[in-house]
């Protein structure tokens, strides 16, 4: 009888805190978000231009209404109404933005193994931006940068009901959960219960079937490659457990771990590889892509390039700015780890001198993505958000995709034609050398001695990187 009054109890507890994250994550798409008219705005290597008045209108008209706040524009226009030929960059940089994938805090998904976590509010910031940054490189091998999700526009507020109204009603239903003893809320707005019926070409569907595949990776299960479950059994061979706070770097090898030891056919053609002491050497690279796959095919594999470095000491140097916005202006890139400090956002792309993120502090559902047709809008992200650079975490890592070894050639001069010129110190951020890691005998340094890690190579390494301290050359 006790025992069950226990259970009782913990029920209920779990409720109020199921009520309390909803509250206290509800809000992140609340605030507005303003862009320049006389600036450029790039977009994971894309750059989309916003100078017509009209069109500027439009924007801030079609944010402001999404945001919930249910403001239109100061002449009272409405974006259907602007002209499709001023408004056709604000379209595309719409439908590229909503068609990243999004990754977010969710609640209620099975426990995870070794505590009696059902979420990961609270602390599972960056394990989710690095989600998102794998999900982009994903994205650009399977489906390629020029990829829109064709549902896309779909998620507006054309029910009337913001994802704030959406949030508040969830947050009273859990409430009434908690008094009722009923399992679940099931408050559902109108845009996650409607489905939008399409006829697909043969391209459309094998687009959508990647897509969902993509999706489903990163599902909120045990069984998924690179769920919150798989990432935080890795993270536990560096001493992380689930509630622990996870920094940039760990979760870059955390994410090359899952790669490696992901078993579904469709990934043996890719691999990660993390960059040493921020130093990418490149024979090293080059051996990961030039590896046999499973079926002994002599295929190279597409790799993306995981980079962790520090952009300053206790605070980021505004001397990396131009860099940074380089960085994100290439077609390479697949984001950055990044976020202020103690809360991660991924960072996709930039406007003068403000960067635009994702941000996953945003409480939801446990969606089973194993079962046929599962909702994608909780997926995709209905608002962009923007930061100064000023305010950026110092710690992030940078990310990039290179799918042949022509690529990685082309990347590696790029990206160190612009290490050179955005440094004004003696030594760039990190740089590409020739030669394998074990040329340079960093194997031998006190600072590679790790008492729990992946394998005795990968002992070596992480010493500084757990605690997220590097060398700042």
């Amino acid at each position: 009888m006790e025992a069950t009054g226990t259970d009782e109890v913990e029920k209920i507890k779990s409720k109020f805190m199921s009520a309390w994250h909803n509250m206290k994550y509800s809000w992140v798409l609340k605030t507005k978000t303003y862009f320049s008219r006389n600036s450029p705005v790039f977009l994971l290597g894309k750059c989309y231009h916003f100078k017509t008045d009209g069109m500027f209108i439009a924007l801030q008209s079609f944010w402001s209404h999404w945001s919930g706040s249910g403001e239109l524009s100061t002449d009272g226009s409405n974006f259907d109404k602007i002209n499709t030929e001023i408004s056709g960059n604000v379209e595309e940089f719409r439908k590229d933005f909503i068609s990243r994938i999004w990754l977010t805090y969710r609640e209620e998904f099975p426990q995870i193994k070794g505590s009696a976590l059902t979420t990961d509010c609270g602390w599972g910031c960056t394990l989710r931006t690095g989600q998102m940054l794998l999900a982009q490189g994903l994205m650009l091998h399977f489906l390629g940068r020029a990829w829109v999700w064709p549902d896309a526009l779909d998620i507006d507020s054309s029910d009337s009901e913001s994802w704030t109204a959406h949030t508040v009603k969830k947050l009273t239903a859990s409430f009434e959960a908690s008094l009722t003893a009923e399992r679940e809320p099931k408050i559902l707005s109108n845009h996650h219960q409607r489905t939008v019926k399409r006829n697909y070409n043969d391209t459309e569907k094998r687009n959508e079937i990647y897509h969902r595949k993509i999706i489903s990776w990163f599902g909120d299960s045990p069984l998924a490659a690179f769920g919150l479950h798989q990432l935080i059994e890795y993270g536990k061979k560096s001493g992380k457990i689930a509630g622990d706070w996870y920094g940039p770097a760990v979760v870059a090898h955390i994410l090359r771990k899952a790669v490696e030891e992901a078993s579904d056919p469709e990934l043996q053609g890719v691999t990660v590889y993390v960059a040493q002491d921020c130093t990418v050497y490149s024979s090293d690279v080059i051996d990961r892509q030039c590896s046999f796959m499973d079926s002994g095919k002599a295929d190279t594999k597409a790799v993306i390039i995981l980079v962790p470095v520090r952009l300053g000491g206790e605070r980021t140097n505004m001397d990396y700015l131009e860099f940074v916005k380089g960085i994100l202006s290439l077609e390479y890139c697949v984001g950055i780890i990044g976020g202020k400090p103690k809360q991660s956002y991924y960072f996709a792309g930039f406007q003068d001198d403000s960067l635009i993120y994702m941000d996953p502090h945003y409480c939801q559902s446990f969606v089973d993505v194993s079962i046929k047709d599962f909702p994608l809008e909780s997926f995709h992200c209905p608002s962009p958000k923007k930061m100064s650079f000023k305010k950026m975490d110092p710690s992030c890592t940078i990310g990039f995709y290179c799918r042949t070894l022509q690529d990685f050639e082309k990347a590696s001069e790029e990206i160190t034609k612009m290490l050179k010129s955005s440094s004004k110190e003696k030594y760039p951020l990190f740089t590409f050398v020739k030669g394998h890691s074990r040329d340079y005998d960093f194997a031998s340094s006190p600072l590679h001695e790790e008492n729990n890690l992946f394998s005795e190579e990968e002992k070596r390494r992480l010493k500084r990187i757990s605690t997220e301290e590097f060398v700042l050359l």
